[in-house]
């Protein structure tokens, strides 16, 4: 049975987006992977074109930016159409999947082939936030979505493409992995987090408030947020050790958590309570 990869793409290396360590974690999942290559201003179309893999088509779009939003979905539902494979298994380029999660997510596509009962797979969400080991779980902070979905013409992208709907009006139908898509947008240095704000407000994907448009993006106190107690994807050991505001996170956590098994085991857990909305700076 075929499965399909699929994406879009666009000012990846402007931004800091970790493309290539997106595509590489399902791509051990999938038959093709189809990108589909906005008009950009720096290299990301020579990024993808590096990846030394048969399974990766390129296709390539002018995004007409002044759809705001829906221009996601608009390039999400081009590269759908693209796939040949039975199912479709979606991933923005912020977002990683761990390889011990591929084997229970090639066993559910597997099980639920012919399964009239179930349109997609959603998946947990660990929103990383400021450093790799802390995550937002406060309002506003989706924590499940869909992103596996059975390519049969009957599911499409909609809104900013962060999720699906069925294109008749009726309730998807799920099938829950329990497993955690691992996003890495906001990540990033201040000043580059403060760029991709302002470019998507001007989209009009986002909104700022007036102390928000200043170049370096503020955020705030982290040791507010809860600590990511397991293992990152492989693919992303790099941009981890990288980063040094996480590696000095990473010592005080350390520190603070050496009697916490779940710590000292590496076990990737997540937790149940939702945050209050108030961020103390």
């Amino acid at each position: 049975m075929k499965v399909s990869g699929f994406t879009i793409a666009r000012n990846a290396v402007k931004f800091n987006y970790p493309l290539l360590e997106s595509i590489h974690s399902i791509l051990p999942v999938c038959d093709e992977f189809i990108v589909n290559v906005g008009d950009s201003e720096d290299q990301t179309l020579s990024l993808v074109q590096s990846i030394q893999s048969p399974k990766i088509k390129i296709i390539q779009h002018k995004w007409d930016l002044t759809l705001g939003a829906e221009v996601l979905s608009m390039q999400t539902n081009l590269a759908l159409k693209a796939c040949q494979g039975k199912w479709a298994f979606y991933l923005q380029s912020d977002e990683v999947v761990h390889e011990k999660d591929l084997p229970r997510i090639k066993h559910l596509i597997d099980k639920h082939a012919d399964d009239p009962d179930v349109d997609v797979l959603r998946f947990r969400w660990l929103h990383f936030y400021g450093s790799y080991f802390r995550y937002r779980i406060d309002e506003g902070w989706y924590q499940k979505q869909d992103r596996v979905i059975k390519n049969n013409g009957t599911v499409e992208s909609c809104g900013d493409a962060f999720g699906f709907r069925r294109k008749d009006g009726a309730d998807l139908r799920r099938a829950n992995t329990g497993c955690f898509i691992y996003h890495y947008g906001w990540v990033q240095p201040n000043e580059v987090m403060a760029e991709r704000r302002q470019n998507a407000a001007k989209i009009g994907f986002d909104s700022l408030k007036e102390n928000e448009r200043q170049g370096r993006h503020d955020y705030a106190n982290l040791e507010q947020f809860p600590v990511y107690t397991g293992s990152h994807p492989a693919v992303m050991k790099e941009r981890v050790k990288l980063h040094q505001v996480s590696q000095d996170d990473l010592k005080k956590i350390n520190r603070q958590n050496w009697w916490n098994p779940l710590w000292l085991l590496k076990i990737r857990v997540k937790t149940g309570s939702r945050m209050r909305k108030t961020i103390r700076k």
